[in-house]
């Protein structure tokens, strides 16, 4: 009797999962993709290049060229997530640095995580590499600014209606002198109805 049972309960499993579909669509990644209006890639990457736009646009970096016969060397510290919804600032992290790199106008240095690495691996060279192909340490080229900031959420909702607005401050900071040479802000607002059925 037991045998016949769980033999009938793994046919309708079975059964059920034979009547289950899916259906995958290809698209480019450039296409912007809005399901649950959480904070998402497209909004990282379209964030990331207007405010990296802006911050290069700035009086700051002809300043800084007047004086100065090199670009000046910037790293990304922290970027925090002031929402109450989960966002990968490491990923806008990434965003942020491929767009200062990729602009040509600064010199781009890893930060404090992608430094150990590298450091341990000067160390590893110190004990096994050859003398001419090993890179010597106390050879690091310093940042001259920093960029950072956070990411802040707010939601007015009535009913199943809701608009959220992300709001980006960055700040780009004069490491030697502290002074903030570039504040910057940016917000995208999302109109969300949400059906009452719940499907």
């Amino acid at each position: 009797m037991k045998k016949a049972l769980a033999f009938s309960a793994l046919a309708v499993a079975v059964g059920f999962a034979g009547c289950s579909s899916i259906s995958v669509k290809r698209e480019s990644a450039n296409q912007v993709q809005d399901l649950s209006g959480r904070w998402n890639e497209q909004d990282s990457l379209q964030v990331a290049h207007t405010m990296i736009s802006d911050c290069l646009s700035r009086a700051w970096l002809d300043n800084w060229d007047a004086g100065h016969s090199k670009p000046p060397v910037v790293i990304v510290g922290d970027v925090r997530n002031m929402g109450f919804e989960h966002i990968d600032t490491d990923s806008f992290i990434e965003d942020l640095q491929s767009e200062l790199i990729n602009s040509g106008k600064v010199q781009f240095v890893a930060g404090a995580q992608a430094r150990q690495g590298v450091r341990a691996e000067r160390l590893d060279q110190d004990a096994n590499a050859s003398a001419d192909t090993r890179k010597a340490n106390g050879q690091e080229t310093g940042a001259d600014f920093m960029l950072q900031g956070i990411i802040n959420e707010m939601k007015d909702t009535v009913g199943g209606r809701s608009v959220v607005t992300f709001q980006t401050n960055l700040k780009l900071v004069n490491l030697e002198t502290n002074v903030i040479v570039w504040n910057g802000e940016d917000k995208i607002n999302k109109y969300i109805k949400r059906s009452a059925l719940g499907f």
